[in-house]
């Protein structure tokens, strides 16, 4: 048995593992998938020596805990959060060493929603079509964690790396701006929904998940009752569902769906998107 493993103490609401995803399988219906916040996910692994792209450990708002059976160098980042070991308080966004048999606690987060935990060597979990992700939607990679699971560690590839500062992490937004392009399937609209989305009066929907950032507010009209055959969709996608209401596809997204696109928001505004809590305004503005 080895001992290049960690235990899964405390699962919290929904722990899952995740790389940078599935990316370019699309055509073949799997999904992309990946660290919803990949900026933070690429920043742990860093702290702990790893490549950017090894897998970690993605948590939701509620944290984990876990129990390494031999030593090894954690760096916890994202969503900020009491980070302790065997109760005694260490650094959020620096490397700490957990020693063998301790457990490592990755508390509530206190702002935003997604907090991160790179070991080092990364999670080594068999890979699924080129990645160790957890896709919700398909099922595919890793189950998520259960209390007592075991996540099998890899070999570190390198040392930690030597931090003087804070963490350089964005913080959860106090209002989410999303930058979109319009199209493909605006002409289903009253000529009126670009407006409406481009108004304000948009919230972060308590409904969201890691397949898209729900929304409340304005109702966006169609001008077509019509349904659409299914038809490709991409990340970011803003998907208008029957009750107007906005959906921003994020990494577990369907592959293909019905309901008409009226917008695509640019990628570089999902990690914000990935971190935004309950209730936060949402402002959607025209991409330049």
């Amino acid at each position: 048995m080895t001992d290049r493993v960690v235990v899964m103490v405390r699962s919290g609401p929904l722990t899952t593992v995740q790389d940078l995803g599935r990316p370019g399988r699309a055509h073949l219906g799997v999904p992309r998938s990946g660290a919803l916040d990949a900026p933070a996910a690429r920043w742990v692994n860093r702290l702990v020596g790893n490549a950017e792209g090894a897998a970690v450990l993605e948590t939701t708002v509620g944290g984990c805990a876990v129990r390494p059976r031999r030593a090894v160098v954690v760096a916890v980042g994202g969503a900020p959060c009491a980070v302790r070991v065997d109760g005694r308080p260490v650094a959020w966004g620096a490397p700490v060493r957990v020693p063998a048999g301790a457990v490592l606690d990755i508390g509530r987060a206190v702002r935003g929603v997604r907090t991160y935990a790179a070991f080092a060597g990364g999670i080594a979990v068999e890979p699924v079509l080129g990645s160790r992700s957890t896709d919700l939607l398909s099922g595919l990679g890793p189950p998520v964690p259960a209390d007592g699971a075991e996540l099998p560690l890899g070999v570190p590839a390198g040392p930690p790396a030597v931090t003087g500062g804070v963490m350089p992490w964005p913080g959860p937004p106090a209002e989410l701006v999303l930058r979109v392009r319009w199209g493909p399937r605006d002409d289903w609209f009253v000529p009126g929904a670009r407006r409406a989305l481009l108004s304000g009066g948009h919230r972060v929907s308590a409904a969201s998940n890691r397949i898209g950032m729900r929304t409340e507010g304005p109702v966006l009209r169609r001008a077509r009752a019509a349904e659409l055959p299914s038809e490709g969709m991409v990340l970011g996608a803003v998907q208008v569902p029957p009750d107007g209401r906005p959906v921003v596809f994020l990494a577990d997204h369907p592959t293909t769906g019905g309901y008409p696109v009226l917008a695509v928001v640019d990628t570089r505004d999902l990690p914000a998107a990935a971190q935004a809590v309950p209730g936060t305004p949402v402002r959607f503005v025209t991409a330049r």
